[in-house]
């Protein structure tokens, strides 16, 4: 006889996002290349960051570990959903549930922290500019992305160890296109109410925690400007803005489907694809856009793939 907390399920199978299959074809192309767009753009910053020397400051190296991120956290989703518009029969192994499950919150619970840690990053630079060089140096700067890795690894293990031994011996169909734990627990032969509270607390406490340390963060950056540097208003409201845009789209739908559950699936969905496809892709665009270094960094790479192909 089985023991009770054993899994009887070996695989799940996903709604997707919607039931039309005509529709299902019609979202297929531009699904696929929002994600070509997020692969070529974050990895388009992490390149320049490791060719350029011009781009070899603690800013740019945060901003690199967060392509990377973002770059990560899109891929664990969107090549699946992409996949599945082509499927009637949306199945995922138990094993890759919980493989997506691990790293979805491994990476955005680690690209919460590295916000926080670029929001630190712009107040030692627009606060404390002649000691920015001493406070921000390559150890720091390390130690601090290794840690945000290290509070979304904890983070992630956490979440999957409430999951993982939960007994799965009947429904099977997840209302979505990936692996989220509100769904999957409710899957369980057995009350999950208390787990499913738990669950929520630890993503929401996590999440809440990062995005009041960013508000307060930037609040007494902007401050700080206005009150003592009228020449670097501009330049310092500038980057503050293109962070914090990234901030409200990032934790926006975290906070909402966390610790405002409405159970409106069609909420749920696009608030899911928002931090799962979208925002991986603005974050880029965001920063680049709004960044004359990461502009003129392109214009090189540019300029020097010419030059080789005119010398060829």
């Amino acid at each position: 006889m089985e023991k009770a907390n054993q899994s009887v399920v070996s695989e799940f199978i996903f709604r997707g996002l919607c039931n039309s299959r005509e529709l299902q074809n019609f979202l297929l192309l531009p699904f696929s290349m929002l994600y070509l767009m997020t692969v070529v753009g974050n990895l388009l910053v992490v390149f320049l960051f490791i060719t350029d020397p011009h781009l070899h400051s603690p800013m740019y190296f945060l901003l690199a570990n967060l392509s990377f991120v973002d770059f990560c956290l899109s891929s664990v989703t969107t090549p699946k959903l992409t996949i599945d518009f082509l499927k009637d029969n949306k199945t995922i192994s138990f094993g890759g549930c919980m493989s997506q499950i691990l790293c979805v919150h491994f990476f955005g619970g680690g690209e919460m922290v590295l916000l926080v840690t670029m929001a630190y990053d712009r107040y030692v630079a627009i606060c404390k500019p002649l000691h920015y060089s001493s406070i921000m140096d390559r150890q720091k700067c390390l130690w601090l992305v290794l840690l945000s890795w290290v509070i979304g690894f904890v983070h992630a293990m956490s979440q999957l160890a409430m999951i993982l031994d939960l007994p799965f011996c009947g429904p099977r169909t997840v209302d979505s296109f990936f692996c989220d734990i509100p769904l999957v627990i409710k899957l369980a032969c057995m009350d999950t109410h208390t787990l499913g509270i738990l669950i929520n607390a630890d993503s929401g406490v996590l999440a809440t925690t990062c995005f009041i340390i960013l508000l307060i963060s930037y609040t007494y950056i902007l401050v700080t400007v206005r009150l003592h540097s009228k020449n670097g208003a501009s330049k310092a409201l500038s980057t503050c803005t293109a962070h914090i845009t990234v901030v409200l789209l990032f934790f926006g739908p975290c906070i909402f489907i966390y610790l405002w559950p409405l159970s409106i699936t069609w909420v749920d969905k696009f608030l899911a694809v928002f931090y799962t496809v979208i925002t991986p892709l603005l974050n880029p665009a965001i920063y680049t856009l709004r960044n004359k270094d990461i502009r003129n960094a392109i214009k090189r790479l540019i300029s020097q793939h010419m030059d080789s192909k005119d010398n060829f």
